[in-house]
């Protein structure tokens, strides 16, 4: 998948404000190195680690003995992860916890800003990243959606497919039905996401084809740029394809945004691992191949209507 397919990119993406101020009445959904991380609530279960699960023996002995994968994610971007009551739930949180039954430990959500996520795992902060991140070759690298080397790469163990949703005003008043359609028009985007730099790169199409200009607003949440396309300012808001559907089926009840697919550019999500960890990658990877052979990651996806994009098989660093 390239850089400009999917939500997350080496530049960053944040996700939609605890479950979208606009879109979902309480919750919707690289390269800082600043410590913004706020913790999840603390669980009861800070032990060492089941040794009797299958895959225990697989993992880090700091991870055995703490019992813990601390996991970061930006929990504002329904339904992959966001808070509800308090709690960090969502598709990530569920496709975790399955993991977590062959590792024999608990994944730990700490939600932060989409753009730090990386910087704070590279610095020791946590030990994965989980939220919806796109696995892309730039990310792997360490590299700005320019090429210029921003930090240390990272691996994925991809474990969803996902393609651009483009989200727009209920009753599609401006008739996009693709991506070139937004020539001419103003879109939305949240910051430091692979959306942002979709929309750059659909903006440079615009004017390589000789199609009216597309402008660009960036904002720190997906929350308010659903708010302009919402208010009419914004011809259309740029997401994870499942992440669009959701906001479209509950924001207002429904009646608010409607969600177009592009299926076209479906490219992996991944749960990043800094590439000195590969124990932890492929313990991880182990574990992915076999909650999908159980079918306990299938029931994962199919709890949030998402089984369109289960993947067949654990595979590591697979995006493009």
């Amino acid at each position: 998948m390239t850089a400009s397919t999917t939500r997350r990119t080496t530049a960053a993406r944040s996700r939609i404000a605890a479950v979208s101020a606009v879109a979902v009445a309480g919750a919707l959904i690289l390269t800082g190195c600043g410590d913004q991380t706020d913790k999840a609530p603390e669980s009861s279960n800070s032990q060492a680690g089941n040794s009797k699960a299958p895959l225990f023996s697989k993992l880090p002995k700091k991870i055995q003995d703490a019992g813990v994968i601390k996991v970061g994610t930006d929990a504002t971007y329904a339904p992959m992860e966001f808070t509800k009551d308090g709690k960090i739930v969502g598709l990530d949180p569920d496709v975790a916890a399955a993991l977590g039954k062959q590792l024999g430990v608990e994944f730990k959500f700490e939600s932060g800003t989409f753009d730090t996520l990386i910087g704070s795992m590279q610095t020791g902060r946590t030990d994965a990243v989980m939220s919806s991140l796109s696995d892309t070759k730039a990310r792997q690298e360490g590299l700005d959606d320019k090429g210029k080397k921003t930090g240390a790469g990272v691996d994925f163990v991809d474990y969803f497919t996902a393609s651009t949703g483009i989200l727009v005003k209920k009753g599609n008043p401006q008739g996009i039905k693709t991506l070139d359609d937004l020539c001419g028009k103003k879109v939305a985007v949240q910051r430091g996401t692979t959306y942002e730099q979709s929309a750059k790169d659909q903006a440079a199409k615009c004017k390589k084809d000789g199609k009216g200009a597309l402008s660009i607003e960036s904002y720190p949440t997906d929350a308010e740029a659903q708010t302009r396309v919402k208010a009419g300012g914004a011809a259309a808001d740029l997401n994870d394809s499942p992440v669009a559907a959701y906001i479209a089926q509950t924001a207002n009840g429904g009646n608010d945004f409607e969600a177009i697919a592009n299926p076209t550019d479906a490219g992996p999500l991944g749960i990043a691992v800094d590439k000195k960890n590969t124990q932890l990658r492929d313990a991880l990877k182990e574990a992915l191949a076999a909650i999908i052979a159980d079918g306990t990651y299938k029931a994962a996806l199919d709890k949030w209507n998402a089984g369109t994009g289960a993947v067949t098989s654990a595979q590591i660093n697979a995006g493009q």
